[in-house]
């Protein structure tokens, strides 16, 4: 008994003293641990060793551990989220926000550009100062044409009468055989104190004469065709313009041949198709123009003349652009309603609010375009909206009554443009209001700009933390791994002893 309790206490110390050597060299490499255990071992420690040499082998393995089971990727996937999280919400929060306004201001501000659309368009000249002007026969004459207006016109009714048509002088040569050459010299032909000089060879014929008059850049408004009759060749001569002052004369100088200045004898004679100015009466007045687009004649008034005789001329206001340009600021209003109806909603059942419900740059828009509708214009006859045919529904749209507006517009014509485009008119008024808010330098544009100033602001504290997350996440992956590392070696210490243990109770049973 005595021997074999010496036997065994050395045993156990030599045994502890290879356990300790061992568990050194396995702070530093599993596979040193199971080598260092067989080797320091009995057969039946060997054994053990190779036991725990498996054992380290047959560790969990995770996407990122070395082997004790340590899923370290999602360890410090969570640590980063958990930490990047406040500072993530706070800028996804303040982004999303941002951005909405945005959307609900750009929103406004297009609603409020399309009223100042129509507004344009209701100041226009030509809106309030449209005219029709119809030609009509009498006396059994025949229609002389047209006549369109300008906003210059004047309503009222004129006789016109005409007694000839403007038009333009034309010349021709006489036949030439095809081919045949005309004579040498210079050609000239004059319009008022353009003068052009067509140089013409020996060999020249009239086709040839007629291209160089064509393609002459100092042609001063002639035009040269030939025509093959059944005598031969021969040159027409027009003028591109009708009038006796777009007349023109035609010479040889004293140098050229016989033929060339024959030519010019005859293109310069006065013939069938002479140059004329149109002539005409307004109200017995006697006019002449140089063009049958009779225009400078009459204030705002442009007769095209087709033909003669007598008609008579009315001019009219016509209402129809104005009455357009009103429903259209009509529209416009209401599209601008529909819009801040939208931005300002709130849906009690769901608590779904508007963009821009409680934004005090919505509200002073409304309440500055609701004072300038709601009030009178002083000094004008018709004083309101109302009384135009202008009237606000339930929902806050407006209505046009185009009969009562028809009917303003033959009593005053003049009262319904200073309603909208006078001094004190519902147009001036409004565009003065809505251009402090849209104008550039306005309040929404600068709301716009400093917003859109706070995404830049945002987006790079964006970059910022995810750098921050980064680095953040660099650092805990390096102390997780270095973790698994430890666990692990750790984990095949504790397989060996527990296999040395073993094999120590086993070897303390065979002897007893």
């Amino acid at each position: 008994m005595t021997t074999t309790s010496a036997t065994s206490s050395n045993s156990l110390s030599s045994l502890l003293n290879t356990l300790t050597a061992n568990s050194t060299g396995s702070s530093s490499t599993s596979g040193s641990s199971s080598t260092g255990s067989s080797t320091g071992s009995t057969g039946s420690s060997s054994s053990g060793g190779s036991s725990s040499s498996g054992s380290a082998g047959s560790g969990i393995l995770s996407a990122s551990g070395i082997g004790s089971g340590l899923d370290v990727s999602s360890i410090v996937t969570a640590l980063v989220n958990a930490r990047k999280a406040a500072s993530q919400n706070q800028i996804d929060t303040r982004t999303t926000q941002t951005n909405n306004l945005l959307t609900g201001l750009s929103s406004l501000n297009s609603a409020l550009g399309g009223i100042q659309t129509a507004l344009a368009t209701l100041n226009s000249v030509n809106t309030f100062n449209s005219y029709n002007a119809t030609l009509t026969t009498s006396g059994g004459s025949s229609s002389i044409g047209t006549a369109t207006t300008l906003s210059s016109a004047h309503p009222g009714t004129y006789t016109i009468a005409v007694s000839q048509l403007a038009t333009a002088q034309k010349r021709t040569s006489d036949p030439v055989a095809t081919g045949t050459a005309v004579g040498q010299g210079t050609l000239s032909i004059t319009i008022g104190s353009n003068t052009m000089n067509v140089a013409v060879s020996a060999t020249n014929t009239l086709a040839d004469i007629a291209t160089s008059i064509n393609s002459s850049s100092s042609n001063p408004g002639v035009t040269a065709t030939i025509v093959n009759g059944v005598n031969g060749q021969q040159l027409v001569l027009s003028s591109s313009k009708t009038g006796v002052a777009n007349g023109f004369s035609v010479s040889a100088n004293a140098t050229s041949s016989s033929g060339l200045q024959a030519l010019a004898t005859k293109l310069d004679t006065a013939g069938s198709n002479e140059a004329q100015d149109a002539k005409l009466t307004i109200d017995g007045i006697d006019v002449t123009s140089a063009s049958n687009a009779v225009s400078g004649k009459m204030d705002g008034v442009t007769l095209n003349l087709t033909g003669t005789g007598t008609n008579t001329l009315t001019v009219a206001q016509d209402n129809t652009t104005a009455t357009n340009a009103i429903q259209g600021l009509v529209d416009a209003y209401n599209s601008y309603v529909t819009t801040v109806s939208s931005l300002s909603s709130y849906d009690k059942s769901t608590g779904a609010a508007g963009v821009l419900l409680g934004d005090s740059t919505l509200t002073s828009v409304q309440r500055g375009i609701a004072s300038v509708l709601s009030g009178a214009v002083k000094g004008n006859s018709i004083g309101t909206l109302a009384n135009l045919g202008i009237t606000r529904n339930a929902d806050g749209t407006l209505a046009l009554d185009t009969t009562k507006l028809a009917s303003a517009f033959q009593s005053n014509a003049a009262a319904v443009k200073d309603l909208f485009t006078g001094t004190n008119g519902y147009g001036t008024k409004l565009n003065s209001t809505i251009g402090a808010y849209t104008a550039t330098g306005g309040i929404i544009p600068s709301r716009m700009d400093s917003l859109n100033n706070t995404l830049t602001q945002l987006s790079q504290q964006q970059t910022a933390l995810n750098a921050r997350m980064a680095t953040y996440q660099k650092q805990l992956q390096s102390q997780y791994t270095a973790l698994d590392t430890l666990m692990s070696s750790l984990n095949n210490t504790s397989s060996y002893l527990t296999t040395a243990l073993e094999q120590l109770n086993n070897s303390n049973s065979s002897k007893n």
